[in-house]
């Protein structure tokens, strides 16, 4: 299908995946106008409560996929982890951005290693391990510490097992699952940043400010906007983002996950060719939300503004506070100037991720200090 052409408000958009970023965008979308039909494996999801068709079909499903993208004027996706061949039928139907071929880089992260080291982006050093003999070889030529990761499949910390000096490579590899693994070295960093950018119809670019990330057991936990850094560096990582954003050929919205060292070196550590869970706080605290100018990327519309509001701060709500009991959202909500978003999830469980808090003020201190005592109030 052409890829240069424009879908104003009235088009059907298609939305693979039925998650909480697929709802929040379906919300993005609706208010523009648009229509959203959702394709998910999961019925009810937090994606289709708020769409306007939703149909329930797994991936692989040649038939139910094809039926679906002939309904609708274009797809994007809310995940990258939608099997190769999924994608392939679709675009036989309508046009999908971003192209199959992003997704299929950002789903692996062998496969994002090498593109980022062939194109010139800073990364950890890195070796593929598909043995025991591999893995001996990868820590021979890298070094430990390390970190031993699943090629697919991965967030969140899923599949990642770190391998220190005393550790028994032999016995790590016989526990693992995966037949295809990267190693990479660990990377002593002051700061974990996020840049999302946002690349239109004809290479035209938006980048939204540089944020900080604060993780906890491997699970994003704080994120405040604008990071605390220096303006250089800043400059640099929206420029390292952007550089890949257009290395890419995307059309749509990218998220670039990067390690800022003691010495100022920034290294890029995971793509995201959607929105991102670091991008939540954009939805009031930046003139144009991540969600919207996903919409207005995919669909060939002027991308928005990406000024700052203010300064910012988005917490996220697993499902261990809910171990208690419901939540005192009351509680929470006394806190002024903070903000709540429940995903529609069901069930919730430990490390599931159910909802956020955000919280503008005049410094990003103070906004994060709002939104994790509302947090706290909770429980």
């Amino acid at each position: 299908m052409t890829e240069a052409k424009r879908f104003p408000p009235g088009a059907t958009i298609g939305m693979m995946g039925g998650g909480q970023l697929g709802r929040m965008f379906a919300m993005a979308a609706r208010r523009m106008g648009y229509r959203i039909h959702t394709f998910s494996p999961e019925p009810d999801g937090p994606a289709a409560q708020v769409s306007d068709r939703a149909t329930v079909a797994d991936y692989n499903d040649e038939t139910a996929v094809r039926r679906f993208a002939g309904k609708i004027d274009l797809i994007t996706f809310e995940f990258e982890n939608i099997p190769t061949e999924t994608i392939e039928w679709a675009a036989r139907e309508c046009v999908v951005r971003p192209r199959g071929e992003i997704l299929h880089i950002a789903q692996n992260r062998l496969r994002e290693k090498e593109f980022l080291a062939s194109s010139g982006s800073p990364v950890a050093p890195f070796r593929r391990v598909g043995s025991e003999s591999s893995l001996t070889s990868a820590l021979k030529a890298i070094g430990r510490p390390a970190i031993l990761k699943g090629a697919a499949f991965g967030y969140d910390g899923k599949g990642q097992q770190r391998i220190d000096s005393s550790d028994d490579a032999a016995v790590i590899w016989a526990a693992r699952e995966d037949e295809e693994c990267v190693l990479e070295g660990v990377v002593e960093f002051e700061k974990e940043l996020s840049v999302i950018v946002a690349r239109g119809l004809y290479g035209e670019t938006a980048i939204f400010p540089v944020c900080e990330n604060i993780h906890r057991e491997h699970i994003l936990d704080v994120t405040l906007a604008p990071a605390r850094v220096a303006p250089a560096v800043a400059a640099a990582a929206s420029e390292l983002a952007s550089a890949v954003a257009e290395k890419l050929a995307l059309i749509g919205l990218l998220a670039v996950e990067m390690f800022l060292r003691s010495d100022g070196q920034l290294i890029i550590n995971e793509l995201a060719p959607r929105p991102h869970n670091s991008g939540h706080w954009t939805i009031e605290g930046c003139a144009t939300s991540q969600f919207e100018q996903h919409v207005r990327a995919v669909c060939g519309m002027p991308l928005g503004a990406t000024d700052l509001l203010r300064p910012s701060a988005m917490v996220n709500l697993l499902g261990d506070i809910w171990k208690g009991g419901e939540p005192n959202w009351s509680a929470a909500l006394a806190e002024q100037n903070v903000r709540l978003h429940i995903y529609g999830k069901h069930e919730p469980r430990a490390r599931r991720k159910m909802g956020h808090l955000s919280a503008l003020a005049n410094t990003v201190e103070a906004a994060a200090a709002a939104a994790l005592r509302a947090r706290a109030r909770l429980g």
